[in-house]
């Protein structure tokens, strides 16, 4: 079963640093939240107001008759008075609510719009090693749910929270100053409010952070199913899946119904002690009624219809608990992400690139995935990846790289591409250590083409320019002529206009390797070159086409080559054979041979039993 991270279980109730946290991006918009604010009082100062107005038709006009003599032009024009400004003051109400509710979905908007860009600036700055060890699914639900929850939190929980108070407080000052005995007795139940109140939410944020549990397992299962469909179906695992989702599935039905259960007991309790103080009214006012000590009929109509409007207020804010636990994990989640160190930095006073000449030279260079080596860890540990590599490249000349999996071959273009920092030694470019220069001017000259393509969704024109416009569409037609990819392009329904699906789901393995190969080429790495393993998943036909376009792009220009078929680096000025991460053996392809060392011995493995070199 899929094991639960720390970041899927609430750590505290509440935080009053993460809240600080959250209403620091409030900070830019003081003043419509001032706004809200302001409407959200005056909502709470209109509402006891339709209660006064009913009490005095009542009292003035509707109870004298009979007893006291109106004639009826005097009773006509005073509800006519009273009821218009009923409506008058309906209407300011409306106006207000309007207010109220459009400027705070508009805070809840912008506050959505500014973390989610918080947190996508962030993935977009963070290291390859935080890709390596968080799966993308936390990731997206961290930009799309977490920050939803917040957004809740704002619009209807604090929302609920600030209106509710407000509204207590009316209600409670409008009662004392209209009959303090009634108030007080209306406010009897308050104490038996509390502590059922108390008790309700502990039941039921118990129950609430066991259904955030449950559905986290559930959406682990769900991702590691979809994910792994293909195995799942080949190995007729389809039945055995079914049984373990239906058992984690039952667990999240069952939270969900516990939190169910306590709701459904916590709103009638509310209900019922509402309905107990308005029977004491009713008791007592009615008792001072025929007694004559004071109390009206329209006073006492107005108590009952306020004792229903401060119950509910009260239940209000009970429920903006949930709320608030449901902000509050999300807020530890995403804060969690922003505070994320950044291994991989850009100095504080980088060094100017405008070019390279291509020398490249690693010294002494050890390194390792796992983030907890570091410079002191022991040479012995078998974490590490790298082991003193000593390699130099000089200007213009082509290297390619060879070795079993595991020797550390990608490594090498991991870290003079700096999507990694080396724990010892320095890699460095024309002298100077790769963490001298700014990550972005680095990458610019440094043309890479991966084994695994990733196509963007979008037109074939888009995945070649990857955003930069200023390229004219005649150099990207030269560039796909130059690589073979041309021709296929134009095969196309629409050309270099044609929409392809995420990741290139309508183009073949060795079409998605050319469109890369000419993506590189686009960007004009003319001083450093690096391709991994580019031609290892490609046909014949397009292997020959690849090469012929290889043989152009490397002359001149420093290049590092990996790849699956020896037979592809043949024509490489040096040839570089790793073994555990450290270099064996190097030089050109005839003198590899002719030593009889490891890069022979993998030569006749490859060409005698057919049988490719791995990485």
């Amino acid at each position: 079963m899929t094991q639960l991270r720390p970041d899927d279980v609430f750590s505290k109730s509440f935080d009053w640093s993460l809240t600080k946290r959250v209403f620091g991006y409030l900070k830019p918009y003081r003043w419509i939240v001032t706004v809200t604010l302001i409407a959200a009082l005056l909502i709470a100062a209109l509402q006891p107001l339709f209660g006064l107005i009913q009490r005095a038709a009542i009292d003035r006009y509707l109870a004298p008759v009979g007893k006291v003599t109106l004639s009826n032009q005097q009773l006509y024009h005073g509800l006519l008075g009273l009821a218009l400004l009923f409506v008058v003051l309906k209407g300011a109400e409306f106006i207000v609510r309007f207010a109220f509710s459009y400027s705070l979905e508009w805070i809840g908007q912008k506050l959505l719009y500014d973390i989610r860009s918080d947190i996508f600036g962030k993935l977009q700055r963070l290291h390859l090693a935080f890709f390596d060890r968080t799966p993308v699914g936390r990731l997206i639900t961290r930009v799309t749910s977490d920050v939803d929850a917040i957004n809740n939190f704002i619009t209807n929980g604090l929302s609920s929270l600030v209106t509710s108070l407000f509204l207590i407080a009316a209600y409670a000052t409008i009662m004392l100053s209209l009959n303090w005995r009634l108030a007080l007795l209306s406010f009897t139940v308050l104490p038996v409010l509390y502590l059922s109140t108390t008790y309700f939410r502990n039941r039921l944020r118990d129950s609430y952070r066991e259904t955030r549990l449950k559905q986290a397992v559930v959406n682990s299962q769900l991702n590691e199913n979809i994910t792994g469909m293909m195995t799942i179906q080949l190995f007729n695992r389809e039945g055995r899946n079914q049984v373990k989702f239906d058992l984690v599935n039952r667990a999240l039905m069952a939270a969900m119904l516990s939190t169910t259960k306590w709701f459904s007991l916590f709103l009638p309790t509310v209900q019922l002690l509402a309905q107990i103080a308005t029977a004491l009214v009713l008791w007592y006012a009615g008792e001072g009624i025929l007694r004559g000590n004071g109390v009206t009929l329209g006073t006492l109509f107005a108590f009952i219809g306020w004792i229903g409007q401060l119950f509910q207020p009260i239940q209000d804010i009970a429920n903006v608990f949930n709320n608030l636990q449901a902000a509050m994990a999300s807020s530890e989640r995403i804060f969690g992400v922003l505070d994320t160190e950044e291994l991989v930095r850009d100095p504080e006073q980088p060094v100017p690139l405008e070019s390279f000449r291509g020398q490249v030279d690693f010294e002494g260079v050890w390194f390792s995935y796992d983030p907890e080596v570091g410079p002191d860890t022991p040479e012995r540990d078998p974490r590490w990846t790298l082991r003193g590599i000593d390699l130099h490249i000089q200007p213009g000349e082509s290297v390619a790289l060879v070795g079993a999996t595991g020797a550390g071959k990608t490594s090498v273009i991991s870290l003079l591409s700096r999507f990694y920092d080396v724990q010892r030694g320095a890699v460095k470019v024309d002298g100077t250590d790769v963490r001298s220069y700014r990550q972005r001017d680095l990458r610019k000259r440094i043309g890479v083409v991966l084994q695994d393509v990733f196509i963007f969704a979008g037109t074939i024109e888009s995945n070649l320019r990857l955003g930069n416009a200023e390229i004219p569409l005649e150099r990207l037609v030269q560039i796909c002529k130059y690589v073979g990819a041309h021709d296929f392009i134009m095969q196309l329904e629409d050309g270099y206009q044609t929409e392809v699906h995420e990741r290139g789901a309508m183009l073949s393995t060795g079409q998605k390797q050319l469109l890369a190969f000419a993506r590189a080429l686009v960007q004009n790495p003319d001083i450093l070159l690096v391709l991994d393993e580019a031609t290892s998943n490609v046909d014949t036909e397009t292997e020959l086409q690849i090469q012929d376009a290889l043989a152009k792009v490397m002359h001149g220009r420093t290049s590092l080559v990996i790849a699956h078929r020896l037979s592809t680096i043949e024509h490489c000025d040096r040839i570089v054979v790793m073994r555990k991460g450290k270099v064996l053996e190097q030089g050109n392809h005839q003198d590899l041979l002719a030593r009889g060392g490891y890069y022979a011995k993998l030569y006749h493995l490859q060409y005698e039993s057919g049988a490719l070199v791995g990485d």
